[in-house]
């Protein structure tokens, strides 16, 4: 090489990278906007892998916490990745966050189910805590349990802390005295989904059942209040009712206040924000793979009374929440009441393509409504 093609590529170097151009930065600000259900690519060109996941806004930026799937199984063989991103269009890949174990003991071993990652700071403890639906390698998803992990980084490594049932030995705080000493037993039904074991399920037959081992989790979400109180929300009851579980100061236990919201409704994929003043939360059928109709419940306090709403979604394929399943709502900073819908669509033959649905949650008449955007920016709140 000579001197004066030495110094032109030095030249073009520096005059790139004032520019904000780098072989590093190639897909960095790449996207400028959201499109719903195409392939999102990271800073490295490679699709986002973040699956069910959830949204932590820490010191300016935003981490996006979420199932890795793999090519042909929804179980866990790498872990809950972690993204980080300053806009919300352009994401960078930040690794694994919770790695999968290669110990047959550990309740987080490669196979296992780790769903529905949600990710919390404690400022008190200087921990993030992340909260996970697990199911036990080899039993279905017969265990039921939550899982918590915690790291003194935000991108982690998370460790495992603990893991089981939710609140065990304890009644829900709206669980009146005749449901908590009925004698009807799961046991005295050879039928589900008649009348009577209907009833019985409003009327806490489930609790009942689980109440020594403690209450399943499932589907789940976590939300923080104004006042830094923290809230556990999850599917339980055979995914058909509804939890909000208060937890402790730092996060990594429930104090036992808990409730049960819209029994027997067969609820899951809750996702909660709270706009002046007021509770929404955005849930789905219970349909396995297949997208069903959203639902909306609303509350003037966090742990209920809970109202139930129809389908906040309009329009084509609303009755399908756009081929789609809630899984939480981000609160754009610095904008007024502005929020999105966090969604997948899921794909169980090929998890890995499962793609992302984000959408503007609009209001009308002060209730959340879902349109469908081909590509729409956070412009969009700025009339608001």
């Amino acid at each position: 090489m000579n001197c004066k093609t030495y110094l032109y590529l030095t030249l073009l170097i520096v005059v790139l990278s004032c520019c904000g151009f780098t072989p590093a930065d190639k897909n960095q600000n790449r996207y400028a906007s959201f499109s719903p259900g195409e392939v999102w690519e990271d800073d490295q060109g490679v699709a986002i892998n973040a699956h069910g996941g959830g949204i932590l806004y820490y010191q300016d930026t935003y981490y996006w916490f979420g199932e890795h799937k793999g090519e042909r199984s929804n179980a866990a063989f790498v872990g809950v990745t972690c993204y980080s991103s300053t806009d919300l269009y352009n994401w960078r890949n930040e690794g694994v966050a919770l790695s999968v174990s290669d110990n047959p003991e550990s309740p987080i071993v490669k196979g296992s189910t780790i769903e529905r990652p949600k990710v919390i700071y404690n400022a008190k403890t200087g921990k993030f805590v992340m909260y996970f639906h697990l199911e036990l390698i080899g039993r279905g998803y017969e265990a039921a349990h939550v899982g918590v992990a915690v790291s003194d980084q935000v991108t982690g490594p998370y460790r495992l802390v603990k893991h089981g049932r939710v609140n065990a030995g304890i009644w829900p705080m709206n669980m009146t005295e005749e449901q908590r000493n009925s004698n009807v037993k799961h046991t005295d039904f050879e039928q589900w989904w008649t009348p009577e074991w209907m009833a019985a399920i409003k009327d806490g037959l489930l609790v009942r059942r689980d109440f020594e081992g403690g209450q399943m989790s499932r589907d789940m979400t976590l939300f923080v209040d104004d006042d830094g109180k923290a809230y556990h929300i999850y599917a339980s009851e055979e995914n058909l009712t509804l939890q909000i579980a208060e937890l402790t100061d730092d996060y990594l236990d429930y104090t036992g206040n808990y409730v049960r919201v819209e029994p027997g409704g067969h609820n899951e994929a809750p996702a909660i924000f709270k706009k002046g003043g007021r509770y929404f939360m955005i849930t789905s059928g219970c349909t396995g793979w297949d997208p069903n109709a959203a639902r909306l419940l609303t509350a003037e306090r966090v742990m209920g009374t809970w109202t139930l709403h129809p389908n906040p979604a309009r329009g084509e394929d609303a009755d399908l929440t756009f081929q789609s399943q809630s899984t939480f709502v981000i609160p754009v900073q610095g904008k007024r009441d502005a929020f999105i819908f966090m969604a997948d669509r899921w794909r169980p033959r090929r998890p890995i393509d499962g793609r992302y649905i984000w959408l503007p949650i609009l209001f009308e008449d002060g209730m959340p409504v879902l349109k469908w955007f081909d590509e729409w920016d956070l412009s969009i709140f700025n009339n608001k």
